[in-house]
């Protein structure tokens, strides 16, 4: 039984102070009673007491047993509540009169209850278990049961209830009919929260019931049924086994018998009523009925009760009163019946479908219902006009009564009860929608509800959207939005927030986690807003983008509207905080679905994630920073709540919404190449303006980096202006170190470069550069499309008023305004001069001349050139590797030779290099990311080369100090010598471009990473034996330093074959033992095997099978590894400064003081390094509108791969196969009653050749008692031929 809750008082066991008789106890033993006292209270307030479970149990809820004998007129021997006379001796005191009637209230006496606790059904193929409680009818209140139910059993309020009612005797439905009744059962199983009730009984309409829910439970379906059985006490089947306090027991089949039956084991909980009969039904009907009502009554959702709905299958005369008190209750209760299922169904059925609008039946079906309810209760005609009546009763209020043929494939008996329910329970289309929404049942909401000409509003839709939200319901969503809601409006800042304080659906709450580390004293009903969101995105985001709820803007709007809020206390206020606000809410959320999608992925919703994502814009984004996110959470869930579950189930979300960008990626570059790789680079202003590339080399998406879209993006940004191939490195090292070199080498055009991405600064030059080319050039150009092309007729122009500005513009040089056709200016024309007409065609012939030259190639001037060449990211990586060559040749000669008191040249240029590499990456530490300076360390410490860079920089500092400091002058040249190794590593770094090299060098650092964690258990083995060693081989000697680098010397070098065989054992080493064997001298050899043992044979072995494992899982990934590491090379280069160190410093001096400009300017944007494309508005809408197509595309591509998958295929097989099933079913019926109809035939045939033969022998017996009968009877014969 499932633990209840104490609900008795408290008991105080302290004596009172000054109580007669108390002993006042020693400090000692009065502190050691109180702990003791509160201890056992704290256990009584922590783990509530059995007894006290079992005690709330007995108080409030009792058992009726008879106290009076009142024979039974049928059974003298037996009283009227069934037991017999022996079972009354001990109460019977006098006798009672016969004419006096039993009744359970005066006859019967109230004791606690001792029937409670657990069944586990043992007729299964795996034993199930039920709650049961034995109660009285009379004296239990329907607020205990609901108690019981709610706090002990833990149950939720239901969202429907079903009370099915049909016939107690055993029958049998038609296997079509079966099988329909089953799958209604189980499809309505799938409904959220319902409540199922019946008597309980393995018998007649219950067994039905019990196999459609074994048939539902077989499926493992995720979701509950809760089924209830109000079974009589004194009917069960071996009830003494489950008398008891709290017990479980273990109910055993037992054989059927009248006033015995077994309880249903497909039950979930039974209440068992007992109104002190014994072997007789009837004592569950009116507090089934009692504890229905109540739970009727109760409120699941603001202005909605808890749906009730009658079935009827089958059943007796019980049955139909049971319907007349539904469909006649206040308020009244829909009851679905079953036609064909038999008795009072039909009965019912067939009174329904038959009776006229005045709400009677025609005489012949009055006739045909009577002599049908005799036939079928074997009534009288007085009791059989009774029932009528009842029926009549019921059929008049048709509006309550819904008739089902489950024969019918059409008719589906879960859409028939949910039908009915809407009909009965709600008037509006939102209460409507609501109910549906609890059940989740899309379909009716669409088929049933939304579909027709019904009144409804788009504020009336918007609540239940909000309940969609919340409820994690995303067909409805979907259908609502369909259906007329506009997410624009519907988004507000309330709405959004209220979404974001609901309870998560994962165990790990990143908001609620990060906003404990970012904000302190946070009460736990604190109420995020979604400033707080923005910081908790902010932080998870780890500097890919900035959130758009932490920006500048948002947050003064965002307190603008808080303000205009607050501010509507009075009326006019109020009116107009509205308006304001909804204009407010307007402008925040420009693209409602992407607040949603981020909503739904910190919550954890994925499904309703993966349909925000497949609305509105920036679809691509979009799955990138959800799987951004998702990722980050699940970063946080295992380091800081360890549950590796909440872990792996976000990590798969990451990776389908990785999967989906790839897939997404795949199919757009499919398309159209230029599109996709705009949008790559496409400045997102929801963003942050990040941009799409950005995002998935911030989450380390391999695949998609390395996609061939990206990669064409990624060399067009490598050669920069430059158009070249083929030995592209040795033609940039020519012009490097040869200048007019650069006259040779090819250059992309003004328009090629125009789609490649760059920086805001780049952006701002290029547009001033066409500004000035424009100026100076295409002024003097005219299209040949503004001429009149016509040889043979005079051309015209327009008016007069507009002449002047033509020949103004011939004589200055500049192009003409666009001439317009003759027919739009036919009242007001002239000729044209031959003058002018002369200058027009000179003008069109240059133009002509220009555009066949540009379309060959254009020449590039000089400025142009150098610019191009020296801004190109290849031409400054081998301009950064020459002179890091030349700085570590250097540095090699300084510390080669002698260290002079002063620095020789090589060593300061040495210094210079290294300052300038330090403000180097000051600068790419300052523009790294947006944000605050802890943000920016931490996006710089991911990388591993900057901590290296840093290390080495402090390194060299630390040498610099000592290096002017005359006594540690010789210290700072082995500082200086040591620190050289590491920018003698940092090659590889920097040749990691190569793809050999970059992938030689990411197995490298993998293999690096599994022997640090090697290193630790090697070196826990090796300080074990050293210890050893130097403690056995050295036991006189004192403490000192040296002794700790023996202990680990010897050992080390033994790792790689070095034994030292002179010094294993101390009786044959005589130079350092010259006495001989030291005590214990066996000890070190026996350590020493060992520790070779462990150390080679099972160390050494492990690290090399870790190592040829990693290079197995990561070499057919390297590739797609190196392509993704080259993009962040790429990028640095292409970002770094335009002089290499020692010339860093001025490049930086001048970005510092242009930027400073620009500040004052008011151009902050220009400082941002990230590299996009800048399009126009118009330019953008298209690439939207490109995205929004493929996009559509996409997902019905991937909706036809669904449906034809092979699990779609087996779906469809099922289902027919379903259908021929049933279909074989019919046929089988069929064939069985034609059977019958051969058989029955054949019967009636053979008895009238018995009547034949019978009548034959009477005309002989006739024939030989009157001589003439048989010349009658041929007389007779011949006259009825005649006749004929």
């Amino acid at each position: 039984m499932l633990p209840m809750k104490d609900l008795s008082p408290s008991v105080s066991v302290e004596p009172r102070a000054g109580a007669r008789g108390s002993i006042a106890p020693s400090p000692s033993t009065y502190s050691f009673s109180t702990l003791l006292d509160g201890l056992k209270n704290l256990r009584q307030r922590v783990v509530p007491d059995e007894k006290t479970e079992t005690s709330w149990i007995e108080e409030t809820f009792h058992k009726r047993e008879c106290i009076q004998f009142i024979a039974d007129p049928n059974n003298p021997g037996r009283c009227c509540c069934g037991r017999s006379a022996l079972c009354h001796e001990e109460y019977t005191t006098e006798e009672t009169p016969s004419s006096e009637r039993w009744l359970p209230g005066l006859h019967t006496a109230q004791a606690p209850t001792d029937a409670f606790g657990s069944i586990e059904f043992q007729d299964t193929g795996h034993p199930m278990k039920a709650q049961y409680v034995r109660m009285a009818t009379i004296d239990t209140k329907a607020e205990s049961v609901s108690q019981l139910v709610q706090k002990h059993w833990g149950l939720e309020l239901p969202k429907i209830i079903i009370s099915v009612h049909g016939g107690i005797a055993s029958f049998d439905l038609p296997p079509k009919l079966k099988r329909n009744f089953r799958k209604g059962v189980a499809k309505f199983a799938k409904t959220t929260g319902a409540w199922l009730m019946t008597n309980g009984i393995r018998a007649g309409f219950t067994r039905h019931v019990g196999a459609a829910i074994g048939e539902r439970r077989s499926k493992q379906s995720k979701r509950k049924l809760v089924t209830f059985g109000f079974a009589p006490w004194g009917v069960v089947a071996n009830k003494e086994q489950l008398v008891g306090r709290n017990k479980t027991c273990q109910y055993h089949h037992v054989t059927e018998s009248y006033g015995h039956l077994p309880l249903d084991s497909r039950h979930s909980y039974f209440l068992l009523a007992d109104n002190g009969t014994v072997g007789e039904f009837g004592a569950e009907v009116i507090f089934r009925r009692r504890i229905e009502r109540y739970f009727h009554q109760q409120k699941i959702t603001r202005g909605i009760n808890v749906p009730l709905v009658c079935v009827v299958l089958e059943g007796g005369l019980n049955t139909i009163r049971a319907v007349l008190e539904y469909v006649t209750d206040t308020p009244p209760v829909p009851v679905i019946v079953c036609a064909e299922s038999g008795r009072a169904a039909d009965l019912i059925s067939f009174a329904y479908r038959n009776m006229m609008k005045d709400g009677k039946l025609s005489e012949n079906q009055q006739l045909v219902l009577m002599d049908t309810i005799q036939d079928t209760f074997t009534c009288t005609e007085q009791q059989a006009k009774e029932i009528y009546l009842e029926i009549l009763m019921c059929v008049q209020r048709r509006n309550q009564i819904t008739i089902v043929n489950l024969d019918d494939e059409s008719q589906e008996l879960d859409l028939t009860i949910l039908i009915a329910l809407l009909k009965g329970t709600c008037s509006s289309v939102s209460e409507q929608l609501r109910l549906a929404l609890m059940w989740d049942r899309v379909d009716i909401a669409q088929d049933y509800i939304l579909d027709g000409d019904k009144a409804r509003t788009e504020e009336s839709l918007i609540p239940v959207l909000m309940e969609a939200l919340i409820n994690d319901k995303v067909d409805f969503v979907k259908l609502l939005l369909e259906n007329g809601v506009c997410m624009h409006s519907f988004l507000t800042v309330n709405r959004l927030e209220e979404l974001y304080n609901i309870q998560t659906q994962c165990k790990f709450d990143p908001v609620r986690y990060f906003m404990k580390g970012l904000r302190k004293n946070i009460y736990p009903n604190y109420r995020y807003t979604l400033l707080d969101v923005g910081l908790v995105m902010d932080n998870l985001m780890g500097g890919a983008f900035m959130s758009s709820y932490s920006k500048k803007e948002f947050r003064q709007k965002y307190l603008a509207l808080k303000r205009v809020s607050s501010s509507g206390s009075r009326r006019g206020l109020i009116m107009e905080s509205y308006s304001r606000g909804d204009m407010i809410d307007a402008d925040l959320f420009r693209y409602p679905y992407h607040d949603l999608m981020l909503w739904a992925v910190l919550m954890n919703r994925q499904k309703m994630a993966l349909f925000m994502w497949q609305q509105g814009e920036e679809a691509m984004a979009k799955a990138l920073v959800a799987s951004k996110l998702y990722k980050a959470m699940a970063h946080e869930a295992d380091n800081n709540v360890m549950k590796t579950d909440v872990s792996d189930k976000l990590m798969e979300n990451s990776s389908e919404f990785m999967k989906l960008a790839l897939e997404f990626l795949k199919h757009c570059y499919l398309v159209d190449v230029d599109y996709t790789q705009q949008l790559l680079t496409d400045d997102l202003k929801n963003f942050s303006n990040t941009t799409c590339l950005t995002v998935a080399v911030d989450i380390m998406h391999y695949d998609f980096v390395a996609h061939n879209c990206c990669q064409n993006l990624i060399n067009d940004i490598w050669m920069g202006g430059l158009q070249t191939r083929k030995n592209s490195g040795i033609k940039v090292i020519a012009g490097i170190l040869f200048p007019p070199f650069l006259t040779v080498l090819d250059y992309k055009s003004k328009k090629e470069l125009k789609h490649m991405p760059q920086t805001a600064e780049e952006h701002l030059e290029d547009t001033i550069e066409d500004d000035s080319d424009d100026n100076d050039d295409n002024d003097n150009d005219i299209d040949d499309d503004s001429i009149q092309q016509a040889p043979s007729a005079q051309p015209t122009l327009p008016t007069s008023n507009s002449l002047p500005k033509l020949s103004d513009a011939l004589k200055t040089n500049r192009k003409p305004p666009m001439i317009r056709s003759a027919s739009m200016h036919f009242d007001n024309q002239r000729k044209i001069s031959r003058q002018e007409l002369r200058t027009l065609q000179k003008m069109a012939t240059k133009n002509r001349e220009c555009h066949m030259f540009h379309c060959r190639r254009t020449p590039v001037n000089l400025r142009k050139m150098i610019h191009k060449f020296y801004t190109a990211p290849i031409t400054k990586f081998w301009f950064y590797l020459i002179t890091y060559i030349m700085f570590l040749v250097a540095y090699s000669y300084t510390i080669l030779g002698k260290t002079l008191p002063s620095p020789a040249w090589p060593e300061l240029f040495v210094m210079v290099y290294i300052l300038s590499f330090s403000a180097e990456k000051c600068r790419e530490l300052l523009t790294l990311v947006r944000g605050p300076l802890k943000m920016k360390l931490r996006v710089f410490a991911s990388f591993y080369w900057n901590l290296w860079d840093v290390a080495a920089i402090a390194w060299f500092s630390i040498g610099v100090v000592l290096r002017f400091y005359p006594p540690t002058l010789r210290a700072s040249r082995i500082v200086y010598a040591m620190n050289i190794v590491f920018f003698n590593i940092r090659i590889l770094g920097i040749l990691s471009v190569n793809q050999a090299l970059g992938a030689y060098s990411k197995i490298i650092g993998k293999l690096l990473k599994h022997m640090s964690y090697f290193s630790i258990i090697m070196f826990i083995v090796v300080a074990c034996f050293g210890v050893v060693r130097q403690a056995v081989h050295f036991q006189n000697e004192e403490w000192s330093w040296f002794m700790v680098r023996s202990v680990f010397f010897y050992p080390y070098w033994m790792i790689y074959g070095e034994i030292f065989k002179e010094e294993i054992d101390t009786c044959f080493d005589t130079d350092n033992h010259p006495g001989g064997c030291t005590y214990a001298s066996w000890v070190a050899p026996l350590a020493m095997f060992l520790f070779l043992l462990v150390s080679f044979v099972l160390l050494v072995n492990l690290l090399i099978a870790r190592f040829n494992a990693t290079c197995i899982k990561f070499i057919p990934r390297v590739r797609e590894v190196w392509k993704y590491q080259r993009y962040t090379l790429i990028l640095k280069y292409k970002l770094c400064s335009l002089l290499p160190p020692p010339l860093t410093v001025f490049s930086l001096i001048y970005q510092g003081i242009k930027c400073l400009v620009w500040k004052c300017q008011g151009k902050e944007n220009l400082c941002d390094n990230g590299l996009k494309v800048f399009l126009t508005e118009h330019e953008k809408e298209k690439l939207h509108d490109f995205e929004t197509e493929c996009l559509e595309d996409y997902l019905t591509r991937r909706e036809h791969k669904v449906q034809t998958s092979a699990n779609k295929r087996v779906s469809v097989i099922y289902d027919k196969v379903d259908q021929l099933s049933t279909q074989l079913d019919g046929v089988s019926l069929q064939e069985k009653s034609l059977r019958h109809s051969l058989q029955t035939a054949d019967h009636e045939i053979s008895k009238l050749e018995e009547i034949f033969y019978k009548n034959n022998e009477v005309m002989t017996l006739l024939g030989d008692i009157f001589p003439d009968f048989h010349a009658y009877a041929q007389t007779e014969n011949r006259k009825n031929h005649s006749r004929q």
